[in-house]
Order: C-alpha cells, then sequence, then structure tokens
C-alpha cells in the first residue's frame, strides 16, 4: 500500500526499509518529530502557563490536521509493542508531560497526560467525529482540554 501511495515499487520500499516494523516505526518517528516541533514551539513563549496553552493548541491541531495518519498510527499493533521501549518516544512523551502538568507531577501526572492524549487523539478520530469540519473539531477539542487541564477558555 505504501508503494503504490507514493508511486514506486515494492522492491524500492524494501530496499530502504528490510521489513514492515522498520515502515512502521519510520512512519511513527514521523509523527513524533512532529510532535516534539509543537513542544520546541511552545517552549518558546514567555511563561509556563503560556507554554502549557500553546503546547495544547498544537496537539489539538495536529491531531486533528494529522488524524487519517493518527488512527493508523494509534491502531498499529507493531507501535503498541516496540514505542514504550523507544527512546525517542519516552524524551518526547516525558517533555510533554512536564510542560502540561509540572516538573514535579509524578505518576498521576503521568496518568493525566495519557488520558488527555487519548482523549483529544481518540476524539479526532472517533466515527462520531468523522464528519466534522477541522474548525468545529478543533475548537470543541482545545475547549474541553483546556477544562481538563483548568486552564482558562
Amino acid at each position: 500500500m505504501i508503494a503504490d501511495k507514493i508511486g514506486v515499487t515494492k522492491a524500492a520500499v524494501y530496499h530502504q526499509f528490510n521489513t514492515k516494523e522498520e515502515i512502521v516505526l519510520a512512519a511513527a518517528e514521523e509523527e513524533l518529530a512532529w510532535l516534539e516541533a509543537t513542544i520546541d514551539a511552545a517552549e518558546q513563549e514567555d511563561s509556563s502557563a503560556g507554554a502549557r496553552d500553546a503546547l495544547l493548541s498544537h496537539i489539538v491541531t495536529l491531531a486533528v490536521e494529522r488524524r487519517r495518519t493518527t488512527s493508523i498510527i494509534l491502531n498499529d499493533p507493531v507501535i503498541a509493542r516496540l514505542f514504550p521501549e523507544n527512546k525517542t518516544f519516552r524524551r518526547v512523551m516525558a517533555r510533554m508531560n512536564r510542560m502540561l502538568m509540572g516538573n514535579d507531577a509524578g505518576p498521576d501526572g503521568q496518568i493525566e497526560t495519557a488520558m488527555l492524549i487519548a482523549a483529544i487523539s481518540g476524539a479526532a478520530i472517533h466515527p462520531l467525529c468523522v464528519d466534522l469540519d477541522d474548525g468545529r473539531l478543533r475548537s470543541q477539542l482545545l475547549h474541553l482540554a483546556r477544562r481538563f487541564l483548568g486552564l482558562p477558555d
């Protein structure tokens, strides 16, 4: 499917990647790079509250704009099996958790971050939301995520 989508032969794809797992991880790592760039951008804000809100806004925007890709990645068994051990994934998630919950959030903060990200990405790909236009979906997800974090709307 990948070869067909990008207009090359399967042999060309397997010239770059030895296994299907490597292909899936490469696609997922690209998504992680996008997420890390959003964290970098949010860190440029003047205050921690501003950084948190900027990150939240970026996360919601990415989830909505990339919801078809997100659906594939979130439901891939290779990702579920390999990502918890992936150093890049762990680093990006730790940075996101610190920015959203603070440096001293501990295990409860990790759970809150996981819940928030799962809720945002899950809603963005949910069948009930598939027909919603991106603007409305983004607006409502951002509103609800801010409420979850106790941020002003």
